[in-house]
């Protein structure tokens, strides 16, 4: 992947964030309680569950549904101002400090205090099963408790990806990241989101880019198993995003013309967008 340096904008950002951390707050607690929660709501399930068979099928359209679901809360959640307070809340901690704190030039962090800005809170699981154990229950009454049990661990399994794709976006390079399918080429996929020139449009996924590809935007020109075992493979970005993605590498042009709020694209950089994504 292509490498650049973090600017002077960002490091002021990090330095800013990182001092407003509370000191009672650790990184390891939180991932703990996270993915024991999560963990144990899905052995519990399974406890419950009596001869499942086909209902392990629901599987696929509920996780398919989900990655619709990631999709869109990223493009129209996390990247778009809805002034409602608990929407409000999660636009200004993704697209005013997630985006300023991480750029496709330096998005990595060092330091177990920095799950602070890559994790969501614990409220977020808590939201999800509350969701899925109503999405579980309507599937129990229309089928049966098994398939209610599949919906609920779907969901959550789900979300369990997620945050641990998202942390495989933000470590610092290793070997296990290169080479391992599906990690890889969520690691770029992402990265790529990060540029601050394509961020509010282009990556929206953040397990598989399976809706990115269905619904024309990723910034890859590729079919869907490419997308899927991309990896680091940066030979089918799209033409009409490469003049944008270099321009917003520069510390000058972030200085410039990049806000808490995003980037402030001229007619020609929108028009690119236009031809290159869906929903720009």
């Amino acid at each position: 992947m292509t490498t650049t340096t973090m600017t002077e904008r960002q490091r002021k950002f990090r330095e800013q964030y990182v001092a407003q951390i509370s000191p009672w707050y650790h990184g390891l607690v939180h991932t703990g309680v996270m993915y024991t929660a999560g963990i144990a709501a899905i052995v519990w399930c399974i406890s419950r569950m009596q001869n499942a068979t086909w209902e392990w099928l629901l599987l696929i359209p509920v996780a398919i549904g989900g990655n619709f679901a990631e999709w869109a809360m990223h493009k129209y959640v996390m990247h778009r101002l809805i002034d409602v307070f608990a929407l409000r809340a999660i636009y200004d901690r993704h697209t005013r400090q997630h985006h300023q704190y991480f750029t496709d030039g330096d998005p990595t962090i060092h330091t177990i205090k920095e799950f602070r800005i890559v994790f969501f809170p614990w409220r977020v699981l808590m939201v999800l099963a509350v969701a899925g154990g109503l999405f579980g229950w309507l599937a129990s009454v229309a089928i049966n408790a098994n398939a209610g049990y599949v919906v609920f661990i779907t969901m959550i399994g789900h979300y369990m990806v997620y945050e641990t794709f998202h942390l495989c976006c933000h470590v610092p390079e290793n070997d296990f990241l290169r080479r391992m399918p599906l990690v890889n080429t969520i690691r770029r996929h992402h990265r790529a989101h990060h540029n601050m020139g394509i961020m509010m449009h282009v990556n929206m996924n953040l397990t598989f880019p399976v809706a990115d590809w269905a619904l024309n935007t990723s910034d890859l020109r590729r079919g869907l198993l490419g997308h899927l075992f991309n990896g680091y493979d940066e030979t089918h970005v799209k033409e009409e995003l490469e003049p944008v993605i270099a321009r917003f590498r520069s510390g000058e042009t972030q200085a410039q013309r990049v806000t808490l709020d995003g980037p402030q694209l001229d007619a020609e950089e929108l028009s690119a967008l236009g031809r290159a994504v869906n929903h720009a």
